[in-house]
């Protein structure tokens, strides 16, 4: 058992404040001498642990005494062998919970490999000891400990109008740990493309003139988080949730973030809510973001276990969260941050559609030669040609929807030109006479944005998601080789650390956490009827992740796919996925991948059929509809062959996946259920919603990177040859 004065050496208060040990010889300092009183009004957020190392575990709570609003409060930590405390393995420590951080207070207990303690929190007020819940948690076994471990991973879990049923469920399981993939909280209050609050599922933020207004649903304004405070109303809501509390209460966590911690589809420090229209850098936003996050979730600083986070300290200097783990001798969990230090998405939002990025001579001096007519398009001076007619036509159109005409210059695609004046000719005051379109024979060609898919002046459409794969792959590669800074995801000292990492490890298996998919998400409709000619076409589902930056991705799968028993585990995209993504320059450089559905957020497929509603191109093809719903079957097709190192795909679920791991093999559950499964409280009836779960299990076997699913009682391998498990 861990000495009583070792314990309390160890231990550090990772807020900025240095504890005090309890006195012996003092009788009411001891809990068993005083009565403990239920005080879960004090300490309303409850407990938590993460951060799980052989020898340490930290333990977090927050403390609140409405009568003492912005004092620092003093509050006592038990460390105990048991549920009951009757095996304490040090005397109380005390402890402050400094306003400065929304009196949340979090220390650093070291103990014995792989053991599991207990602890809760003690606070004094009149005379009277007001005792938090009891905290269970775990510390990583030895470094050589032949060990299995079995821990779950999660992502995405909105609080407004959604219940965490999934969450019931898991708090059923035994775990050594609970991975969070991201997502954790959303910035919004109540964004109605993908959120319905309700009297029980919503935030309000108690300072609402300090956050950004995002527009008003009826009479409901609703809100994006700017401030420090507004972030901590998230975090004090979402935690406020009883089957959240019950997981931190039981499992230790290692969590990342993801875009919503901060701001949808975020990059560095800049949002995305304007798609262009303004800057929407802002430093001082992330790191309010930064230190919410900081405050509320138990992560350990291993480099240097004294670390606060100070707001004055530079971004992105301010907080650093990429760090890794170990569990006995078999596991080596990689933990990255893909938001912190990547670069703007390829595509500008408010880039002019029809504007050429590469010419065609350009693309004939490329190493991959002038692309095909279905890539490379025709393209004009649009100063010069016809005397400028063109220019003036679409110049009309920009003003007109409130974009900088100036931007209407140089050389332009000629099908943007035909497309605009085809609309110009068939709206509601047609030109008499009509313009004419252009003839596109014998003229130049070159790469626009239109043939990206970028259709509109201000889009998400064409730039983020759904963007013409063949046309983009050339567009990236020209950008990355000219400048290989626009695909730098990890940022330079990150991915140096990563690589470094994964290949020095001697561990049996490498997992990388990673926040959104490696594997590869397209499809192809190109052989679809009734749809309109650019729209048969491969298209990326999203660029906004891994799919955006291809050459990176390709570049790192070339270094570590040949490593062997790398596993990536990811979320994000609100869907369960498997898979075995490989460097496009050598297929046998692969890893396995395993990705979680969400658990609470809009399914994926529930978010496609709402952005193709709301989309003014896209609503307009009589079949986008039902191409949304068949979204599985899309990315899954076996005679496009559109993703053949794609093997499973679910996207109208939610839940979570379990890992079981030996030096054998990596197990995963995927445990699912309907999407309308999360739209009402399950709340005292868990197991009528775990019987509503279902089960999907994968493997992989050390030696290699192949995925195995189980099919009726046997173990089938995945052959992305025939696109069969065999």
């Amino acid at each position: 058992m861990l000495s009583r004065r070792s314990f309390l050496r160890a231990t550090v208060v990772t807020l900025g404040a240095a504890f005090v040990p309890g006195c012996g010889d003092d009788p009411s300092s001891t809990a068993g001498n005083r009565e403990l009183v239920e005080g879960k009004g004090y300490f309303p957020q409850s407990v938590a642990s993460g951060d799980p190392r052989p020898k340490s575990v930290v333990v977090w709570t927050r403390v609140v005494d409405s009568e003492k609003a912005g004092w620092d409060l003093d509050v006592e930590l038990e460390v105990a062998l048991d549920a009951a405390f009757t095996q304490p393995v040090s005397e109380p420590i005390k402890l402050r919970a400094l306003a400065a951080y929304d009196n949340c207070v979090k220390a650093r207990i070291v103990g014995d490999p792989g053991k599991t303690y207990y602890y809760r929190f003690v606070y004094e007020r009149g005379g009277i000891y007001y005792v938090s819940r009891v905290g269970r948690t775990k510390t990583a076994p030895e470094e050589d400990a032949d060990v299995p471990v079995r821990f779950a991973f999660v992502s995405c879990q909105d609080f407004i109008g959604r219940y965490y049923n999934t969450l019931l469920a898991l708090g059923d399981e035994e775990l050594d740990f609970v991975v969070h993939l991201g997502d954790y909280i959303y910035e919004t209050t109540g964004d109605p493309s993908f959120q319905t609050p309700d009297e029980a599922r919503k935030v309000v933020f108690h300072d609402p003139a300090s956050a950004i207004e995002l527009g008003a649903n009826g009479e409901e304004k609703f809100y994006a988080a700017k401030s420090l405070d507004n972030y901590r109303d998230l975090y004090r809501t979402y935690r406020s949730d009883l089957a959240l509390q019950a997981i931190h209460e039981k499992f230790p966590m290692i969590p990342t973030w993801d875009d919503h911690e901060f701001s949808n589809d975020c990059w560095g420090a800049n949002g995305n809510y304007l798609s262009g229209r303004a800057d929407e850098l802002d430093v001082a936003r992330r790191k309010a973001a930064n230190q919410a996050w900081f405050e509320y979730q138990p992560v350990d600083y291993a480099d240097d276990p004294e670390f606060k986070y100070d707001p004055a300290a530079d971004y992105p200097n301010d907080i650093r969260i990429y760090r890794d783990f170990t569990f006995g001798k078999h596991v080596h969990l990689v933990v990255t941050d893909l938001r912190t230090y990547r670069p703007d998405h390829l595509i500008p939002e408010d880039a002019f559609p029809g504007a050429v990025i590469f010419d065609q001579a350009t693309l004939t001096a490329s190493p991959g030669g002038l692309p095909g007519p279905t890539i490379a398009t025709p393209y004009v001076d649009i100063e010069t040609y016809a005397g400028g007619l063109y220019k003036g036509v679409l110049s009309q159109a920009a003003t007109a929807a409130d974009y900088d005409a100036t931007k209407v210059t140089g050389n332009v695609s000629v099908d943007y030109i035909n497309a605009v004046v085809a609309q110009i000719n068939g709206g509601a005051n047609p030109p008499d006479p009509a313009i004419p379109t252009i003839d596109p024979t014998g003229l130049p060609r070159g790469l626009s944005y239109f043939d990206l898919n970028k259709v509109s002046f201000y889009a998400q459409i064409g730039t983020r998601y759904f963007v013409h794969k063949d046309a983009f792959d050339v567009f990236s590669t020209l950008r990355y080789a000219a400048d290989p800074k626009t695909q730098d995801v990890m940022g330079e000292a990150q991915e140096t650390w990563f690589l470094e990492t994964l290949t020095g490890s001697t561990k049996t298996w490498k997992v990388w956490a990673n926040e959104f998919n490696i594997v590869p998400v397209q499809v192809d409709l190109r052989q679809i009827p009734g749809i309109p000619a650019n729209v048969q076409r491969r298209f990326y589902m999203g660029v906004e992740g891994w799919d955006g930056f291809r050459d990176k991705r390709n570049e790192l799968l070339g270094k570590i796919g040949g490593l062997g028993n790398v596993v990536a585990l990811t979320g994000d995209l609100h869907t369960f996925m498997a898979g075995t993504p490989w460097a496009e320059q050598d297929p046998t450089k692969k890893i396995v991948e395993f990705m979680t559905g969400a658990v609470s957020s809009t399914p994926f497929r529930d978010e496609l059929s709402s952005q193709v509603k709301s989309d003014p191109v896209l609503s307009q093809v009589p079949a986008a509809p039902l191409l949304a719903l068949q979204i599985d079957d899309l990315v899954l097709d076996t005679e496009t062959k559109v993703n053949p190192h794609l093997a499973h795909a679910e996207s109208n679920t939610h839940g979570y996946a379990v890992a079981e791991v030996s030096g054998a093999e990596i197990v995963v559950t995927m445990h699912s259920v309907p999407g309308k499964e999360v739209t009402t409280s399950y709340a005292g009836k868990t197991a009528d919603f775990v019987a509503k779960m279902q089960k999907t299990r994968f493997k992989t076997v050390a030696g290699g990177s192949d995925l195995f699913k189980e099919i009726d009682g046997a173990w089938k391998r995945w052959d992305a040859e025939t696109l069969m498990w065999v």
